[in-house]
């Protein structure tokens, strides 16, 4: 039997399970103190590392394999989540800002490198250091709804070139530093990276293409074609000599398109965000000398000089942007602002010079210190000159809606698929769905999906056949006395989820209602749920609905508009068809920053009354305009006297691989009402227009 000393500190799986704590803990109370969680890892990593408890050391086995999977991973992600069809709109103005918010940076920390007396070839790469960014601040412009903004769109877009030109520089000040460089081995640098880069986007793009076709729904064997991709990038950029960090970068953008917004993405990034990626911020802390950070720190110039370069080179570039394209100056200020925020591809970077004995350790210390000023500070701009830009990007004006309004569109008759497993809860879906169909004078469709075991035989086959028969003819008597047709259908699938998009695909559905799922945690977050993957795969709109007593009882009805623009029509006009059927009030709410000006507050109440009166003409309405700092307090507030609250669910992305907190997820579980959450269908993604099939457009509830 082993003692304890001994299995603690020779047994590998000890450093993980201390890592899994940290992960689990740290974070989240950094976060209650409004603190980023990468700090509290980065501290944690200090803390138990050895200048600290020495319960983990940067050095073993373990930590050098979680630690490069998480280094590689940062970079994967960072690559992943740029929006390929954002870049494609802007394309040449993002080179061209890309280029300015290079270059002007570059200039500027070659610079500083030279002037604190580093050699030419470190102080390049720490210019490289401040032209890369992370777009750390991309939900908060994606809450707001100014991504259709040319400048937004612009910035987002540069961050391809950027990266890629930062970690191209770094990949050759590698080299040089090693002893490499020669004018031929140079040229033969250049030449591998040309052809290497291009086999990467172009060859993992077309086989990424060509494995999803033919793989269908198989997500597992597609999870593992991306795992695939990125290591085998890696391994080929340290096979012809430069960073796998490169190639890490370099197979996000080539898989980008192959796995686009759908449930595989979500967990190739869920993986990095709540497992690798913290581990290796958890590794960065490991490696820092707290005696050496102090004594960097107390010869402030440095640290002061690498963390104002970065911000007035991206303020440079931002400045020339705006006159050459034209841009305003809260246009300059936003791209500013998201361009300013230095954590993935800095730190990944930073750690590859460190580690090569390019750059010392009061640099890496300095370099901390600007991840944790640019994180912080480049969102709470953002939050605050990104707002103006709604008017300029995304208000609608009276003519736009009547335009959209007078275009002609065929007749189709409204189906409503209602999927009935929960006899509970059967009862007030059905009531929903015969509100909504009646309204547009359709019909419902009960649903039941039968999923047999490979080892189901026939016997229980049967069996189940009958269940779902019995729910269907229970449903249709119940729409029979609700005066509604329906036309019940039982299917055979080998997936619950799969088999509600099909079948509703089959019948040309224009909205699936679905009850609430419990089905939540780890597993559901990790492997997905019902819904979820409803919600992914669906052509039509999802509502899923949490009813605490019959739709025929809400006379108080609320829907938070988050951004003043057409994406809100669908919550305002399915809380319409609700109202009108119970003569209920409906109250439109707008959460804006606490120190929103009255004036601005004024004008967002006259925007969202504008297009309420479009949306829900001759409705009971009250429009409500609130400040506040924190959005689902705010509206869980407001809520405590209605009895329906309707959201609009949209997809959770994440930046620089940390999570960031979902409004949506919160107010699902403070509020203490019935709850109608409407997602989008598969084809609508973000800062993009939607892709709409002749039937959606027909629909008047869509």
């Amino acid at each position: 039997m082993h003692s304890f000393t001994e299995v603690f500190t020779k047994e590998p799986i000890v450093p993980f399970a201390i890592l899994l704590i940290v992960i689990l803990t740290v974070p989240y109370f950094f976060e209650r103190l409004k603190i980023p969680g990468l700090v509290g890892l980065l501290l944690a990593g200090v803390a138990l590392g050895p200048n600290g408890l020495r319960l983990l050391n940067h050095d073993t086995e373990t930590m050098k394999l979680l630690s490069d999977i998480g280094l590689v991973y940062l970079m994967f992600v960072a690559g992943l989540e740029i929006d390929m069809e954002q870049f494609r709109q802007t394309k040449f103005r993002s080179m061209g800002y890309g280029s300015l918010g290079f270059i002007v940076p570059l200039i500027i920390g070659t610079v500083t490198g030279r002037l604190f007396h580093f050699s030419w070839v470190a102080a390049i790469l720490i210019g490289s250091l401040f032209a890369s960014h992370t777009l750390l601040a991309y939900p908060i412009i994606s809450r707001l709804g100014v991504l259709g903004n040319e400048a937004v769109l612009v910035t987002i877009g540069a961050t391809i070139f950027t990266d890629i030109a930062s970690l191209l520089v770094l990949a050759v000040c590698v080299a040089i530093h090693a002893g490499n460089f020669t004018p031929i081995n140079f040229i033969i640098l250049l030449i591998s990276l040309a052809v290497y880069s291009a086999s990467v986007l172009f060859g993992l793009d077309w086989a990424g293409r060509q494995f999803f076709r033919r793989t269908g729904n198989n997500e597992g064997n597609q999870f593992l074609f991306v795992l695939l991709a990125l290591f085998l990038a890696s391994l080929g950029a340290q096979l012809i000599g430069v960073e796998k960090i490169v190639g890490a970068f370099l197979a996000g953008l080539a898989v980008n398109d192959a796995v686009g917004e759908g449930p595989v993405k979500d967990k190739v990034v869920f993986v990095g965000s709540v497992l690798f990626i913290p581990i290796f911020f958890v590794s960065v802390g490991l490696i820092i000398n707290v005696p050496a950070f102090i004594k960097s720190i107390a010869s402030i110039w440095l640290t002061l000089a690498l963390v104002c370069g970065p911000v007035l080179g991206k303020f440079g570039a931002a400045l020339l942007a705006k006159i050459i394209y034209r841009y305003n100056w809260r246009e300059m200020l936003t791209m500013w602002s998201l361009s300013m925020p230095q954590v993935a591809a800095t730190l990944a970077a930073t750690l590859v010079g460190y580690q090569a004995k390019l750059i010392s350790q009061e640099v890496l210390n300095s370099v901390i210190v600007l991840i944790v000023v640019t994180s912080s500070l480049g969102p709470i701009i953002t939050s605050r000159v990104a707002a103006g830009l709604a008017s300029s990007a995304t208000n609608l004006s009276e003519e736009t809606i009547e335009e959209d309004e007078a275009q002609p569109s065929p007749k189709q008759h409204f189906k409503v698929v209602v999927p009935v497993y929960n006899p509970e809860s059967e009862h007030y879906l059905i009531e929903m769905a015969q509100l909504v169909a009646r309204h547009e004078s359709g019909q419902i469709i009960p649903l039941v999906i039968i999923q047999p075991d490979p080892q189901t035989d026939a016997a229980h086959l049967d069996h189940s056949v009958e269940q779902g028969e019995l729910l269907l003819q229970r449903a249709t008597e119940l729409s029979r006395e609700l005066g509604v047709q329906a036309q019940p259908l039982l299917r055979i699938d080998d997936s619950i989820a799969h088999g509600i998009s099909r079948a509703s695909r089959e019948q040309n559905a224009s909205l699936i209602l679905m009850g609430w799922g419990k089905w939540t945690g780890f597993r559901a977050r990790l492997f997905g749920n019902v819904i979820d993957n409803v919600l992914w795969a669906a052509h039509c709109r999802v509502a899923v609905a949490r009813l605490l007593d019959s739709p025929l009882n809400f006379k108080r009805i609320l829907v938070p508009i988050e951004n003043l623009t057409q994406q809100a029509a669908p919550a305002a006009q399915f809380a319409k068809i609700v109202a009108e059927a119970n003569q209920a009030q409906v109250t439109l709410v707008h959460v804006c920053d606490r120190y929103t000006t009255p004036a601005k507050i004024a004008w967002k109440r006259s925007q969202l009354s504008l297009l309420a009166t479009k949306w829900m003409s001759g409705s009971n309405l009250e429009v409500q305009v609130i400040p506040h700092e924190n959005i689902a307090r705010a509206i869980v507030t407001a809520a405590r006297l209605s009895d329906l609250v309707i959201l609009r669910s949209q997809r959770q992305r994440t930046a620089g691989g940390l999570a960031i907190s979902d409004v949506t997820s919160q107010l699902v579980q403070q509020l203490h009402c019935s709850v109608v959450m409407l997602g989008e269908p598969q084809q609508t993604f973000i800062g993009a227009p939607a892709t709409k099939s002749p039937s959606i457009k027909s629909r008047k509830l869509i």
